[in-house]
């Protein structure tokens, strides 16, 4: 229940910011635009990997579990309060003045509610994968394949930065040559590697190197569907739904498929005994996310934004 509501709220601010930015973008730089917001979900997970990393390799296991696990929760409270002043300060965008100062003329909820659902099955591969690869890894090389905390805390860092990486380019990409074929080949490729990927990590006579590499992969294509995922949502919809529209898609589709990962991997990894359930999770995900990407309009990166 916890990471659901975590889901929706983080969800709900997502639609405000991406709106935001993509409406004050240009219209051939939308993807860039709004490929900086999944960037900053980037750099807020690798800073937190990074600094459990750290703190799991400079403190004994008995400080770690009475105080040190309490430093980056510490060290966000201030970010928190700025990104709280920044917001404040944001004036309204010309897109919603403009549709504000015209005559109400209210989004079809139907129509709205088929985007929302389209969305969340556009994006279902995005959060499945990017929650298993880049949060959950840590818990399942912990559990099922008897790594080091250390060890799977380095792993989730290279994921990390694999995702971070890619994301910029992807959405500047896909102000080139669309946001479909950007995003539909990020998700096939999740299909395609998630197994020979499980296999390797779980192959002992692997080098440490090749899984390094191996999670750094996975992380970048991870990224190829987050760099131009924020412009594609703020695409489907409305002036006066947008807001609304892509914080539900993004945050329903979090709330299941992100912040019920761990619990889905873990039970069904118990349930069944089959150590391949996360490779299994997302590349069935990614699968749905394919067909209903392929459903996207080849010019929508070219059209203004729908008021």
């Amino acid at each position: 229940m916890v990471r659901a509501l975590q889901g929706l709220s983080a969800g709900g601010e997502f639609g405000g910011a991406v709106s935001i930015m993509t409406e004050f973008a240009p219209k051939t730089k939308r993807g860039l635009y709004g490929a900086w917001q999944s960037f900053t979900v980037a750099l807020g997970l690798l800073a937190g990997a990074g600094l459990a990393a750290i703190l799991a390799t400079s403190l004994s296991q008995e400080a770690l579990s009475d105080w040190g696990w309490r430093v980056p929760f510490l060290v966000a409270l201030p970010l928190g309060l700025v990104a709280l002043w920044l917001r404040l300060k944001l004036d309204e965008t010309p897109n919603f003045t403009r549709a504000a100062q015209e005559e109400p003329q209210p989004a079809e909820p139907r129509e709205v509610a088929k985007a929302i659902a389209l969305g969340i099955g556009r994006l279902m591969g995005w959060s499945a994968a990017g929650y298993t690869f880049l949060v959950v890894m840590p818990s399942y090389l912990q559990a099922t394949l008897h790594a080091t905390f250390q060890q799977a805390l380095v792993a989730t860092v290279l994921a990390n930065t694999g995702f971070a990486a890619s994301i910029i380019p992807a959405g500047w990409l896909s102000d080139r040559i669309g946001r479909r074929p950007v995003m539909v080949t990020g998700a096939a490729l999740v299909v395609v590697l998630a197994f020979p990927l499980m296999n390797l990590l779980q192959d002992e006579e692997s080098g440490n190197v090749a899984k390094g590499v191996a999670v750094f992969a996975a992380g970048l294509v991870v990224g190829l569907m987050a760099g131009p995922g924020p412009a594609m949502l703020a695409e489907m919809f409305p002036t006066r739904a947008r807001y609304t529209g892509l914080g539900l898609a993004y945050s329903l589709s979090n709330a299941v498929f992100s912040g019920s990962a761990g619990l889905i991997i873990t039970e069904l990894i118990k349930r069944t005994k089959n150590v391949d359930i996360p490779a299994w999770y997302v590349a069935v995900t990614c699968a749905v996310s394919v067909a209903a990407l392929l459903t996207l309009r080849g010019d929508d990166y070219r059209r203004e934004l729908r008021d």
